[in-house]
C-alpha cells in the first residue's frame, strides 16, 4: 500500500470510507477490506456505525497496531466537555485504546477553533490519537488550525474528485507538507458512467471509477477513502496502483466538470460551513 506522509503521520494512500455503511454489513465490509489489503478505516461519530467499525477490525486477522483508523468528532460535539465526552464513547464503540487520527468535522460559527484544538491537543499528551486533523475546512480556516493547534494538522478531508475544483486547497497543502483526504472521489457515483474515463480506462484495461480515483491517489499529498461494500468493488479500488496516468491524461480530467445536480452538490459544504447547529 502506497503511503502519503505528512507531519509525522504516514497515511495508506487509499483509505475505506464507510459514510452511509451501518448494521452487519459495516462490520463485514470493514473486516473484508482488511483481509484483502486496506490498512485504512475511516468513520466518524455522525455515521453512527462506530462500533461496526470496531467489530470488523477486531474479526480482522490484522492487528490493530497495523490499521490506519480515524473518527471525527461531530458538529455538535465541539465544545471541550463535549468533545471529550463523545470522544470516550467513540473509543469505546470502536473497542480501542487509541485512534490514529482524529478529525474536527465540520467547522462550528459559533464554537472556537481554539476551544476544539485545545482539548484534542489534550487527546494526543495522552496519547488516546495520535494525529489531529480538520475536515470540510476552507485554506483559510485549515491555516488557522494549524497555528492554534500545538499538535501538527496532518490533513484536510473534503469533497475532491474530477468535477470538484480544489486546485488552490491542494496546492496550500503540497507546499505545507499537510494531506488532502479526498471523500466522495467518485463524485457520488457520476465517475462510474463519465464517458472520457471510461475512455482513458480502456488504455489500461481499467474501468472509469478506477481511473477516477487513479487521478486522485496519483496527485501528490492526496488520499481518497472511496466508500464500497462488494469484495469485487473493494478489489478494484486496490488495483489503482497497478497502472499510471500520462501528464495529458491527468489535465484531461482535471478538466472534467459534472452536471447540474453535481454542480449542486458541490456548493454543500460551503453552505455547510455557515450553518449553526
Amino acid at each position: 500500500m502506497h503511503h502519503v506522509e505528512a507531519a509525522g503521520a504516514e497515511i495508506p494512500a487509499l483509505g475505506l470510507g464507510t459514510w452511509q455503511n451501518t448494521g452487519s454489513s459495516c462490520a463485514e465490509t470493514v473486516e473484508t477490506a482488511l483481509d484483502l489489503g486496506y490498512r485504512h478505516v475511516d468513520t466518524a461519530q455522525m455515521y453512527g456505525n462506530e462500533a461496526q467499525v470496531g467489530e470488523g477490525i477486531a474479526r480482522s486477522s490484522v492487528d490493530r497496531e497495523d490499521v490506519f483508523l480515524t473518527t471525527k468528532l461531530d458538529r455538535g460535539n465541539l465544545r471541550a466537555g463535549d468533545a471529550r465526552a463523545s470522544f470516550e464513547r467513540s473509543l469505546e464503540k470502536l473497542d480501542t485504546d487509541y485512534v490514529d487520527l482524529l478529525l474536527i468535522h465540520w467547522p462550528h460559527p459559533r464554537v472556537s477553533f481554539e476551544e476544539t484544538l485545545g482539548v484534542m491537543d489534550e487527546f494526543h499528551d495522552e496519547g488516546t490519537v495520535r494525529h489531529l486533523g480538520v475536515s470540510n475546512f476552507t485554506r483559510s480556516q485549515l491555516q488557522d488550525a494549524m497555528e492554534i493547534a500545538d499538535a501538527p494538522i496532518v490533513t484536510d478531508q473534503v469533497l475532491y474528485n474530477p468535477y470538484k475544483d480544489q486546485s488552490d486547497l491542494l496546492a496550500f497543502c503540497q507546499r505545507e507538507g499537510v494531506a488532502l483526504t479526498a471523500y466522495s472521489p467518485l463524485g457520488r457515483g457520476e465517475a462510474i458512467t463519465d464517458e472520457t474515463l471510461a475512455e482513458i480506462g480502456e488504455k489500461y484495461d481499467k474501468s472509469a471509477a478506477q481511473v477516477a480515483l487513479r487521478w486522485a491517489v496519483q496527485q501528490e499529498q492526496v488520499v481518497a477513502i472511496p466508500k464500497a461494500t462488494s469484495r469485487g468493488h473493494l478489489e478494484a479500488n486496490l488495483a489503482v496502483f497497478e497502472f499510471e496516468l500520462t501528464d495529458a491524461e491527468m489535465d484531461r480530467i482535471a478538466g472534467l466538470r459534472g452536471g447540474i445536480r453535481r454542480r449542486l452538490w458541490n456548493r454543500l459544504p460551503g453552505m455547510m460551513r455557515k450553518l449553526p447547529v
